[in-house]
Protein backbone atom coordinates (compact mmCIF):
# COMPACT_ATOMS: atom_id res chain seq x y z
CA UNK A 1 0.00 0.00 0.00
CA UNK A 2 3.17 2.45 0.61
CA UNK A 3 4.46 1.78 -2.49
CA UNK A 4 1.07 2.62 -4.30
CA UNK A 5 1.01 5.75 -2.23
CA UNK A 6 4.30 7.06 -3.41
CA UNK A 7 3.57 6.24 -7.05
CA UNK A 8 0.30 8.09 -7.01
CA UNK A 9 1.96 10.85 -5.36
CA UNK A 10 4.58 10.88 -8.26
CA UNK A 11 1.94 10.43 -11.08
CA UNK A 12 0.15 13.62 -9.35
CA UNK A 13 3.66 15.72 -8.99
CA UNK A 14 4.72 14.70 -12.54
CA UNK A 15 0.92 15.55 -14.33
CA UNK A 16 1.17 19.04 -11.83
CA UNK A 17 4.53 19.59 -13.30
CA UNK A 18 2.97 19.06 -16.96
CA UNK A 19 0.26 21.25 -16.09
CA UNK A 20 2.49 24.01 -15.02
CA UNK A 21 4.52 23.16 -18.06
CA UNK A 22 1.57 24.11 -20.58
CA UNK A 23 0.35 26.63 -18.64
CA UNK A 24 3.92 28.87 -18.92
CA UNK A 25 4.09 27.75 -22.84
CA UNK A 26 0.32 29.13 -23.40
CA UNK A 27 1.35 32.31 -21.31
CA UNK A 28 4.11 32.64 -22.92
CA UNK A 29 4.31 31.44 -26.65
CA UNK A 30 1.89 33.14 -29.44
CA UNK A 31 2.84 30.57 -31.52
CA UNK A 32 1.49 27.73 -29.25
CA UNK A 33 -1.44 29.50 -28.64
CA UNK A 34 -2.28 30.32 -32.46
CA UNK A 35 -1.54 26.66 -33.35
CA UNK A 36 -3.56 25.26 -30.53
CA UNK A 37 -6.82 27.25 -31.19
CA UNK A 38 -6.26 26.75 -34.73
CA UNK A 39 -6.17 23.32 -34.19
CA UNK A 40 -9.25 22.77 -31.59
CA UNK A 41 -11.53 25.51 -33.73
CA UNK A 42 -10.66 22.92 -36.64
CA UNK A 43 -10.89 19.49 -35.24
CA UNK A 44 -14.47 21.14 -33.68
CA UNK A 45 -15.78 21.86 -37.20
CA UNK A 46 -14.26 18.70 -38.32
CA UNK A 47 -15.96 16.40 -36.23
CA UNK A 48 -19.30 18.20 -36.79
CA UNK A 49 -19.06 17.90 -40.42
CA UNK A 50 -17.79 14.45 -40.26
CA UNK A 51 -20.60 13.34 -38.08
CA UNK A 52 -23.02 14.85 -40.32
CA UNK A 53 -21.72 13.41 -43.07
CA UNK A 54 -21.44 10.10 -41.68
CA UNK A 55 -25.18 10.21 -40.57
CA UNK A 56 -26.05 11.49 -43.82
CA UNK A 57 -24.14 8.23 -45.46
CA UNK A 58 -25.61 5.51 -43.10
CA UNK A 59 -29.27 6.84 -43.58
CA UNK A 60 -28.31 6.54 -47.35
CA UNK A 61 -27.05 3.36 -47.26
CA UNK A 62 -29.21 1.85 -44.92
CA UNK A 63 -32.40 3.08 -47.03
CA UNK A 64 -30.74 1.58 -50.08
CA UNK A 65 -30.14 -1.64 -48.16
CA UNK A 66 -33.84 -1.70 -46.73
CA UNK A 67 -35.09 -0.94 -49.72
CA UNK A 68 -33.70 -3.61 -51.73
CA UNK A 69 -34.30 -6.34 -49.02
CA UNK A 70 -38.01 -5.24 -49.01
CA UNK A 71 -38.22 -5.63 -52.85
CA UNK A 72 -36.12 -8.86 -52.33
CA UNK A 73 -38.73 -9.84 -49.75
CA UNK A 74 -41.90 -9.58 -51.07
CA UNK A 75 -40.30 -11.38 -54.68
CA UNK A 76 -39.88 -14.47 -52.66
CA UNK A 77 -43.00 -14.47 -50.80
CA UNK A 78 -44.90 -14.06 -54.02
CA UNK A 79 -42.56 -17.01 -55.68
CA UNK A 80 -42.93 -19.57 -52.71
CA UNK A 81 -47.23 -18.69 -52.78
CA UNK A 82 -46.92 -19.19 -56.46
CA UNK A 83 -45.59 -22.54 -56.32
CA UNK A 84 -48.15 -23.32 -53.58
CA UNK A 85 -50.88 -21.93 -55.87
CA UNK A 86 -50.02 -23.73 -59.03
CA UNK A 87 -49.92 -27.24 -57.11
CA UNK A 88 -52.23 -29.12 -58.16
CA UNK A 89 -51.70 -32.22 -55.80
CA UNK A 90 -52.43 -30.36 -52.85
CA UNK A 91 -56.21 -30.42 -53.46
CA UNK A 92 -55.36 -34.54 -52.62
CA UNK A 93 -53.64 -33.88 -48.81
CA UNK A 94 -51.11 -35.62 -50.06
CA UNK A 95 -48.47 -34.36 -47.08
CA UNK A 96 -45.26 -36.07 -48.99
CA UNK A 97 -45.99 -33.42 -52.10
CA UNK A 98 -46.75 -30.87 -49.94
CA UNK A 99 -43.30 -30.99 -47.99
CA UNK A 100 -41.60 -31.31 -51.39
CA UNK A 101 -43.47 -27.98 -52.87
CA UNK A 102 -42.30 -26.88 -49.56
CA UNK A 103 -38.75 -27.10 -50.37
CA UNK A 104 -38.82 -25.89 -53.73
CA UNK A 105 -40.27 -22.96 -52.51
CA UNK A 106 -37.62 -22.78 -49.85
CA UNK A 107 -34.92 -22.72 -52.67
CA UNK A 108 -37.10 -20.48 -54.85
CA UNK A 109 -36.99 -17.97 -51.70
CA UNK A 110 -32.90 -18.31 -51.72
CA UNK A 111 -32.26 -17.92 -55.26
CA UNK A 112 -34.44 -14.55 -54.85
CA UNK A 113 -32.46 -13.37 -51.91
CA UNK A 114 -28.91 -11.92 -52.64
CA UNK A 115 -27.73 -10.55 -49.05
CA UNK A 116 -23.91 -10.73 -49.45
CA UNK A 117 -23.98 -11.67 -45.64
CA UNK A 118 -26.44 -14.71 -46.08
CA UNK A 119 -30.44 -14.91 -45.31
CA UNK A 120 -31.98 -17.15 -42.54
CA UNK A 121 -35.38 -19.12 -43.23
CA UNK A 122 -38.01 -20.03 -41.61
CA UNK A 123 -41.55 -21.28 -42.63
CA UNK A 124 -43.39 -21.80 -39.04
CA UNK A 125 -47.30 -22.27 -39.08
CA UNK A 126 -49.23 -19.53 -37.54
CA UNK A 127 -50.85 -20.67 -34.28
CA UNK A 128 -54.40 -20.71 -33.53
CA UNK A 129 -55.71 -22.37 -36.24
CA UNK A 130 -58.45 -25.36 -36.74
CA UNK A 131 -57.07 -27.19 -39.24
CA UNK A 132 -54.75 -29.71 -38.36
CA UNK A 133 -50.93 -29.27 -38.97
CA UNK A 134 -49.76 -30.98 -41.95
CA UNK A 135 -46.78 -29.27 -42.67
CA UNK A 136 -43.65 -28.93 -40.03
CA UNK A 137 -41.66 -25.88 -39.27
CA UNK A 138 -39.07 -25.49 -41.95
CA UNK A 139 -36.04 -23.74 -40.42
CA UNK A 140 -32.29 -23.11 -42.11
CA UNK A 141 -29.41 -24.04 -40.00
CA UNK A 142 -27.97 -21.21 -37.80
CA UNK A 143 -31.64 -19.27 -38.20
CA UNK A 144 -31.56 -16.75 -35.17
CA UNK A 145 -35.02 -17.74 -33.76
CA UNK A 146 -34.21 -15.32 -30.65
CA UNK A 147 -33.88 -12.12 -32.83
CA UNK A 148 -38.05 -12.74 -34.03
CA UNK A 149 -39.68 -10.55 -31.27
CA UNK A 150 -43.80 -10.99 -30.21
CA UNK A 151 -44.08 -7.41 -31.68
CA UNK A 152 -43.02 -9.07 -35.39
CA UNK A 153 -44.94 -12.12 -34.96
CA UNK A 154 -48.08 -10.15 -34.11
CA UNK A 155 -47.43 -7.86 -37.03
CA UNK A 156 -47.06 -11.01 -39.59
CA UNK A 157 -49.92 -12.77 -38.05
CA UNK A 158 -52.35 -10.51 -38.61
CA UNK A 159 -51.88 -11.01 -42.24
CA UNK A 160 -52.41 -7.54 -43.76
CA UNK A 161 -50.54 -8.75 -46.44
CA UNK A 162 -47.69 -6.38 -46.45
CA UNK A 163 -43.82 -7.06 -45.18
CA UNK A 164 -43.41 -6.55 -41.41
CA UNK A 165 -39.86 -5.19 -40.86
CA UNK A 166 -37.38 -5.25 -37.81
CA UNK A 167 -33.82 -4.23 -37.42
CA UNK A 168 -32.27 -6.93 -35.48
CA UNK A 169 -29.18 -7.65 -33.90
CA UNK A 170 -26.85 -10.97 -35.03
CA UNK A 171 -24.26 -12.31 -33.22
CA UNK A 172 -21.59 -14.29 -35.19
CA UNK A 173 -17.23 -14.49 -34.72
CA UNK A 174 -16.81 -11.34 -35.20
CA UNK A 175 -19.03 -10.23 -32.29
CA UNK A 176 -22.59 -8.31 -32.76
CA UNK A 177 -23.64 -7.15 -36.43
CA UNK A 178 -26.78 -5.34 -37.78
CA UNK A 179 -29.71 -7.57 -39.46
CA UNK A 180 -32.87 -6.91 -40.53
CA UNK A 181 -35.90 -9.60 -40.27
CA UNK A 182 -38.49 -9.74 -42.28
CA UNK A 183 -42.04 -11.23 -42.04
CA UNK A 184 -44.95 -12.09 -44.16
CA UNK A 185 -47.68 -15.03 -44.59
CA UNK A 186 -48.52 -17.72 -46.85
CA UNK A 187 -51.56 -19.55 -47.75
CA UNK A 188 -50.91 -23.14 -47.78
CA UNK A 189 -53.68 -24.96 -49.74
CA UNK A 190 -54.79 -27.87 -47.39
CA UNK A 191 -52.07 -26.58 -44.76
CA UNK A 192 -53.50 -23.62 -43.47
CA UNK A 193 -51.45 -20.36 -42.88
CA UNK A 194 -47.81 -20.60 -42.17
CA UNK A 195 -45.32 -17.38 -41.76
CA UNK A 196 -42.25 -16.58 -43.87
CA UNK A 197 -39.24 -15.27 -41.69
CA UNK A 198 -36.54 -13.83 -43.48
CA UNK A 199 -33.19 -12.49 -41.83
CA UNK A 200 -30.52 -10.88 -43.30
CA UNK A 201 -27.37 -9.84 -42.41
CA UNK A 202 -26.35 -6.44 -43.09
CA UNK A 203 -22.29 -7.04 -42.20
CA UNK A 204 -21.33 -5.86 -45.56
CA UNK A 205 -23.31 -2.44 -44.76
CA UNK A 206 -21.96 -2.24 -41.66
CA UNK A 207 -18.27 -3.01 -43.06
CA UNK A 208 -18.79 -0.52 -45.57
CA UNK A 209 -19.69 2.33 -43.47
CA UNK A 210 -16.69 1.46 -41.34
CA UNK A 211 -14.43 1.78 -44.26
CA UNK A 212 -16.13 5.31 -44.31
CA UNK A 213 -15.97 6.25 -41.17
CA UNK A 214 -12.22 5.01 -40.96
CA UNK A 215 -11.58 6.61 -43.90
CA UNK A 216 -12.77 10.29 -42.50
CA UNK A 217 -11.21 10.04 -39.22
CA UNK A 218 -7.82 9.60 -40.99
CA UNK A 219 -8.46 12.23 -43.16
CA UNK A 220 -9.72 14.67 -40.67
CA UNK A 221 -6.37 13.85 -38.21
CA UNK A 222 -4.26 14.04 -41.65
CA UNK A 223 -6.15 17.55 -42.45
CA UNK A 224 -5.46 18.68 -38.84
CA UNK A 225 -2.17 18.20 -38.77
CA UNK A 226 -1.66 20.37 -42.17
CA UNK A 227 -3.75 22.91 -40.73
CA UNK A 228 -1.28 22.77 -37.80
CA UNK A 229 1.87 22.57 -39.90
CA UNK A 230 0.42 25.60 -42.09
CA UNK A 231 -0.48 27.13 -38.85
CA UNK A 232 3.31 27.09 -37.32
CA UNK A 233 4.38 28.66 -40.53
CA UNK A 234 2.45 31.30 -41.56
CA UNK A 235 2.61 32.25 -37.34
CA UNK A 236 6.54 31.66 -37.46
CA UNK A 237 6.59 34.78 -40.39
CA UNK A 238 4.95 37.14 -37.95
CA UNK A 239 6.29 35.71 -34.13
CA UNK A 240 10.03 35.73 -35.53
CA UNK A 241 9.87 39.19 -36.50
CA UNK A 242 8.17 40.47 -32.82
CA UNK A 243 10.74 38.29 -31.00
CA UNK A 244 13.69 40.29 -32.76
CA UNK A 245 11.74 43.37 -32.10
CA UNK A 246 11.32 42.50 -28.52
CA UNK A 247 14.74 41.38 -28.15
CA UNK A 248 15.79 44.65 -30.14
CA UNK A 249 13.73 46.88 -27.41
CA UNK A 250 15.45 44.85 -24.44
CA UNK A 251 18.65 45.58 -25.21
CA UNK A 252 17.91 49.54 -26.44
CA UNK A 253 16.44 49.78 -23.00
CA UNK A 254 19.58 48.53 -21.41
CA UNK A 255 21.79 51.41 -23.09
CA UNK A 256 22.58 49.88 -26.06
CA UNK A 257 21.49 53.02 -28.06
CA UNK A 258 23.11 51.71 -31.60
CA UNK A 259 21.47 48.49 -31.89
CA UNK A 260 18.00 47.97 -34.46
CA UNK A 261 16.29 45.38 -36.38
CA UNK A 262 17.37 44.10 -39.50
CA UNK A 263 15.48 44.94 -42.53
CA UNK A 264 14.75 42.11 -44.93
CA UNK A 265 11.92 42.68 -48.25
CA UNK A 266 9.61 45.41 -48.91
CA UNK A 267 6.55 43.85 -47.03
CA UNK A 268 4.67 45.04 -43.50
CA UNK A 269 7.03 42.98 -41.66
CA UNK A 270 9.94 45.37 -43.41
CA UNK A 271 7.90 48.81 -42.96
CA UNK A 272 7.41 48.20 -39.39
CA UNK A 273 11.56 47.37 -38.93
CA UNK A 274 11.93 50.80 -40.86
CA UNK A 275 9.31 52.55 -38.57
CA UNK A 276 10.99 50.73 -35.62
CA UNK A 277 14.61 51.54 -36.55
CA UNK A 278 13.32 55.49 -37.73
CA UNK A 279 11.93 55.97 -34.13
CA UNK A 280 14.88 54.41 -32.47
CA UNK A 281 17.15 56.65 -34.01
CA UNK A 282 15.08 59.96 -33.08
CA UNK A 283 14.54 58.35 -29.14
CA UNK A 284 18.38 58.02 -29.30
CA UNK A 285 19.18 61.03 -30.89
CA UNK A 286 16.79 62.50 -27.94
CA UNK A 287 18.29 60.80 -25.25
CA UNK A 288 22.05 62.06 -26.03
CA UNK A 289 20.49 65.27 -26.43
CA UNK A 290 19.17 65.26 -23.09
CA UNK A 291 21.90 63.49 -21.36
CA UNK A 292 24.42 66.14 -22.55
CA UNK A 293 21.80 68.97 -21.67
CA UNK A 294 21.67 67.10 -18.28
CA UNK A 295 25.48 66.85 -17.76
CA UNK A 296 25.68 70.75 -19.35
CA UNK A 297 23.12 71.65 -16.48
CA UNK A 298 24.91 69.39 -13.81
CA UNK A 299 28.00 70.97 -14.27
CA UNK A 300 26.70 74.41 -14.57
CA UNK A 301 25.38 74.30 -11.32
CA UNK A 302 28.33 73.05 -9.64
CA UNK A 303 30.57 75.69 -10.99
CA UNK A 304 28.49 78.11 -10.55
CA UNK A 305 27.79 76.93 -6.87
CA UNK A 306 31.69 76.99 -6.74
CA UNK A 307 32.33 79.82 -8.30
CA UNK A 308 30.08 81.50 -6.17
CA UNK A 309 31.12 80.32 -2.54
CA UNK A 310 34.67 82.78 -2.83
CA UNK A 311 32.51 85.93 -3.12
CA UNK A 312 29.93 84.97 -0.84
CA UNK A 313 32.71 84.13 1.83
CA UNK A 314 34.09 87.72 1.57
CA UNK A 315 30.21 89.03 1.88
CA UNK A 316 29.64 86.63 4.40
CA UNK A 317 32.71 88.09 6.80
CA UNK A 318 32.15 91.47 5.64
CA UNK A 319 28.39 91.02 6.62
CA UNK A 320 29.25 89.56 10.06
CA UNK A 321 31.70 92.92 10.93
CA UNK A 322 28.58 94.75 9.99
CA UNK A 323 26.06 92.68 12.03
CA UNK A 324 28.55 92.59 15.25
CA UNK A 325 28.49 96.33 15.18
CA UNK A 326 24.64 97.11 13.64
CA UNK A 327 23.77 98.74 17.36
CA UNK A 328 26.48 101.55 16.74
CA UNK A 329 24.56 102.48 13.74
CA UNK A 330 21.04 104.31 12.94
CA UNK A 331 17.65 101.94 13.52
CA UNK A 332 17.67 101.85 9.73
CA UNK A 333 20.97 101.04 8.61
CA UNK A 334 21.01 98.17 11.91
CA UNK A 335 18.02 96.86 10.41
CA UNK A 336 19.48 96.87 6.80
CA UNK A 337 22.46 94.90 8.68
CA UNK A 338 20.37 91.95 9.87
CA UNK A 339 18.67 91.33 6.56
CA UNK A 340 22.11 91.34 5.22
CA UNK A 341 23.03 88.82 7.40
CA UNK A 342 19.83 86.89 7.65
CA UNK A 343 19.79 86.99 3.71
CA UNK A 344 23.86 85.57 3.40
CA UNK A 345 22.99 82.93 5.45
CA UNK A 346 19.61 81.64 3.46
CA UNK A 347 22.39 82.13 0.24
CA UNK A 348 24.96 79.61 1.62
CA UNK A 349 22.06 77.08 2.70
CA UNK A 350 20.70 77.34 -1.47
CA UNK A 351 24.10 77.16 -2.25
CA UNK A 352 25.17 73.80 -0.32
CA UNK A 353 21.77 72.50 -1.04
CA UNK A 354 22.27 72.62 -4.68
CA UNK A 355 26.06 71.58 -4.55
CA UNK A 356 24.14 68.30 -3.02
CA UNK A 357 21.33 68.19 -5.62
CA UNK A 358 24.22 68.38 -7.96
CA UNK A 359 25.68 65.24 -6.77
CA UNK A 360 22.89 63.61 -6.43
CA UNK A 361 22.14 64.03 -10.24
CA UNK A 362 25.37 62.87 -11.13
CA UNK A 363 25.77 59.71 -9.06
CA UNK A 364 28.65 60.85 -6.86
CA UNK A 365 27.55 60.51 -3.40
CA UNK A 366 28.63 57.55 -1.16
CA UNK A 367 27.36 56.77 2.52
CA UNK A 368 29.87 57.33 5.59
CA UNK A 369 28.02 55.21 7.95
CA UNK A 370 28.50 54.77 11.63
CA UNK A 371 26.92 53.27 14.67
CA UNK A 372 24.06 54.61 15.19
CA UNK A 373 20.83 54.65 17.81
CA UNK A 374 17.82 56.07 15.80
CA UNK A 375 16.01 56.74 18.99
CA UNK A 376 19.18 58.59 20.60
CA UNK A 377 19.30 61.02 17.12
CA UNK A 378 15.86 61.60 17.38
CA UNK A 379 15.59 62.28 20.87
CA UNK A 380 18.55 65.17 20.04
CA UNK A 381 16.94 66.61 17.57
CA UNK A 382 13.63 67.01 19.51
CA UNK A 383 15.50 68.71 21.53
CA UNK A 384 17.40 71.09 19.27
CA UNK A 385 13.74 71.95 18.10
CA UNK A 386 11.99 72.11 21.34
CA UNK A 387 12.68 76.34 21.96
CA UNK A 388 11.58 76.66 18.06
CA UNK A 389 8.29 75.14 18.64
CA UNK A 390 7.65 76.68 22.29
CA UNK A 391 8.17 79.93 20.45
CA UNK A 392 5.53 78.98 17.79
CA UNK A 393 2.88 77.50 20.63
CA UNK A 394 3.39 73.83 19.61
CA UNK A 395 3.85 71.09 21.80
CA UNK A 396 6.86 68.62 20.83
CA UNK A 397 5.87 65.38 22.28
CA UNK A 398 8.55 61.80 21.54
CA UNK A 399 7.74 58.01 21.60
CA UNK A 400 10.14 56.07 21.30
CA UNK A 401 8.92 52.41 21.78
CA UNK A 402 11.39 51.12 19.33
CA UNK A 403 14.46 51.83 17.67
CA UNK A 404 17.05 51.51 20.61
CA UNK A 405 19.20 49.24 18.62
CA UNK A 406 22.23 50.03 17.25
CA UNK A 407 22.43 50.83 13.19
CA UNK A 408 25.39 51.09 10.83
CA UNK A 409 23.67 54.66 9.13
CA UNK A 410 24.91 58.16 8.22
CA UNK A 411 24.13 59.99 10.86
CA UNK A 412 24.73 63.45 8.95
CA UNK A 413 21.96 62.56 6.19
CA UNK A 414 19.53 60.88 8.77
CA UNK A 415 19.90 64.18 11.22
CA UNK A 416 19.24 65.97 7.99
CA UNK A 417 16.34 64.00 6.95
CA UNK A 418 14.50 64.29 10.78
CA UNK A 419 15.33 67.91 10.83
CA UNK A 420 13.72 68.89 7.72
CA UNK A 421 10.44 66.88 9.07
CA UNK A 422 10.65 68.23 12.25
CA UNK A 423 11.02 71.77 10.71
CA UNK A 424 8.23 71.54 8.54
CA UNK A 425 5.77 70.19 11.08
CA UNK A 426 6.49 72.83 13.13
CA UNK A 427 6.22 75.48 10.45
CA UNK A 428 2.96 74.14 9.31
CA UNK A 429 1.61 72.96 12.41
CA UNK A 430 -0.99 75.55 13.28
CA UNK A 431 0.03 75.85 16.98
CA UNK A 432 -1.22 72.47 17.67
CA UNK A 433 0.27 69.13 18.95
CA UNK A 434 3.74 67.63 16.92
CA UNK A 435 4.55 64.45 17.75
CA UNK A 436 7.62 62.59 16.82
CA UNK A 437 7.57 58.57 16.41
CA UNK A 438 10.56 55.84 17.00
CA UNK A 439 9.29 52.42 16.21
CA UNK A 440 11.29 49.27 14.76
CA UNK A 441 10.09 45.63 13.98
CA UNK A 442 12.41 42.37 12.82
CA UNK A 443 12.99 44.20 9.05
CA UNK A 444 13.11 48.28 9.72
CA UNK A 445 12.81 50.94 11.49
CA UNK A 446 10.60 53.72 10.84
CA UNK A 447 10.65 57.84 12.47
CA UNK A 448 7.21 59.34 12.16
CA UNK A 449 6.85 63.24 12.17
CA UNK A 450 2.77 63.69 12.58
CA UNK A 451 1.44 67.35 12.87
CA UNK A 452 -2.47 68.54 13.28
CA UNK A 453 -2.02 71.59 10.62
CA UNK A 454 -3.21 72.50 7.77
CA UNK A 455 -2.58 69.60 6.07
CA UNK A 456 -2.56 69.21 1.80
CA UNK A 457 -4.97 67.46 -0.58
CA UNK A 458 -3.61 64.38 -2.74
CA UNK A 459 -2.68 65.94 -5.44
CA UNK A 460 -0.55 68.48 -3.66
CA UNK A 461 0.93 65.07 -1.60
CA UNK A 462 1.95 63.69 -4.60
CA UNK A 463 4.52 66.70 -5.55
CA UNK A 464 6.05 67.44 -1.94
CA UNK A 465 9.49 66.09 -2.77
CA UNK A 466 9.53 67.91 -6.40
CA UNK A 467 12.24 70.43 -6.09
CA UNK A 468 11.40 74.52 -5.11
CA UNK A 469 7.50 73.41 -4.91
CA UNK A 470 5.60 74.49 -2.17
CA UNK A 471 1.96 74.13 -1.32
CA UNK A 472 1.47 77.54 -0.72
CA UNK A 473 3.65 79.63 -2.12
CA UNK A 474 2.30 82.98 -0.33
CA UNK A 475 2.49 81.51 3.11
CA UNK A 476 4.99 83.31 5.13
CA UNK A 477 7.93 81.24 6.71
CA UNK A 478 9.08 81.50 9.99
CA UNK A 479 11.91 78.85 8.85
CA UNK A 480 14.40 79.47 6.63
CA UNK A 481 14.36 77.04 3.52
CA UNK A 482 15.93 76.60 0.01
CA UNK A 483 12.67 74.34 -1.35
CA UNK A 484 15.37 71.49 -1.93
CA UNK A 485 14.95 70.04 1.36
CA UNK A 486 12.46 66.96 1.20
CA UNK A 487 13.89 66.20 -2.26
CA UNK A 488 17.30 66.22 -0.99
CA UNK A 489 15.64 64.05 2.35
CA UNK A 490 13.98 61.72 -0.34
CA UNK A 491 17.52 61.24 -2.21
CA UNK A 492 19.24 60.59 1.66
CA UNK A 493 16.23 57.96 1.92
CA UNK A 494 17.33 56.31 -1.26
CA UNK A 495 21.12 55.91 -0.28
CA UNK A 496 20.04 53.67 2.52
CA UNK A 497 17.29 51.62 0.64
CA UNK A 498 14.72 53.17 2.88
CA UNK A 499 11.64 55.52 1.76
CA UNK A 500 9.43 58.07 3.09
CA UNK A 501 5.87 58.06 3.30
CA UNK A 502 3.24 60.48 2.82
CA UNK A 503 -0.17 61.04 4.68
CA UNK A 504 -1.89 64.34 4.68
CA UNK A 505 -5.52 65.16 4.45
CA UNK A 506 -6.59 69.46 4.40
CA UNK A 507 -7.41 70.40 8.09
CA UNK A 508 -6.52 67.43 9.72
CA UNK A 509 -2.58 67.66 9.45
CA UNK A 510 0.25 65.79 7.48
CA UNK A 511 2.41 62.38 8.63
CA UNK A 512 6.13 61.67 7.12
CA UNK A 513 7.39 58.26 7.72
CA UNK A 514 10.95 57.60 7.01
CA UNK A 515 11.84 53.69 7.01
CA UNK A 516 15.09 52.43 7.21
CA UNK A 517 16.04 48.86 6.62
CA UNK A 518 17.75 47.09 9.70
CA UNK A 519 19.64 44.88 6.82
CA UNK A 520 21.90 47.35 4.89
CA UNK A 521 20.84 46.74 0.98
CA UNK A 522 17.74 45.25 1.62
CA UNK A 523 14.32 47.26 0.60
CA UNK A 524 12.17 47.19 3.12
CA UNK A 525 8.49 45.78 2.09
CA UNK A 526 6.37 46.98 5.03
CA UNK A 527 7.00 50.08 7.60
CA UNK A 528 7.50 49.54 11.36
CA UNK A 529 4.89 52.72 11.34
CA UNK A 530 2.32 51.91 8.70
CA UNK A 531 0.66 55.18 7.74
CA UNK A 532 -3.56 53.94 8.53
CA UNK A 533 -2.14 53.33 11.78
CA UNK A 534 -1.51 56.83 12.26
CA UNK A 535 -4.73 57.89 12.49
CA UNK A 536 -5.81 56.63 15.50
CA UNK A 537 -3.90 56.94 18.98
CA UNK A 538 -0.33 55.00 18.75
CA UNK A 539 -0.50 51.63 20.45
CA UNK A 540 2.88 50.21 18.73
CA UNK A 541 3.51 48.67 15.34
CA UNK A 542 1.78 45.52 14.44
CA UNK A 543 4.80 43.55 13.39
CA UNK A 544 7.07 42.02 16.35
CA UNK A 545 9.42 44.45 17.52
CA UNK A 546 12.81 44.31 18.32
CA UNK A 547 14.09 42.45 21.67
CA UNK A 548 15.57 45.58 23.57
Amino acid sequence: MAAVGRMRRRLRRWARRGWRALAYLWRRSLMVRSVAITVMTTGLAIGIIGTAVMISISNNVYAQRRDQIEAESARATIVAQGIFDAATAAEDNNQTELETLQNDAQQAILSNTTSPGGTSIAIERTPGQSTPQILQTIVTPGFPDEVITDDLRKAVGKDTGRLSLQPVQLRDAHGRQPGLAVGSTLQIPSAGQYELYLVYDLSDAQQTLDFVSQTLSIGGVALMVLIALVTSLVVRLVVVPIRGAAETSRKIASGRLDERIPVKGQDDIATLARSFNGMADAVSRQITQLAELSRVQQRFVSDVSHELRTPLTTIRLAGDVLYDARHAFEPAIGRTAELLHTQVERFEMLLADLLEISRFDAQAVQLDTEPVVPAALATDIVDEFRPLADRAGIELQLVTPGGHTTMQLDAKRVRRIVRNLVGNAIEHGEAKPVQVIVDSDARSVAIAVRDHGVGMPPEDAARVFDRFWRADPSRKRTIGGTGLGLAISLGDANLHGGRIDVWSRPGEGSTFVLTLPRTEGAMPVTSAIPLPDLDEPYDGPRAVREDA
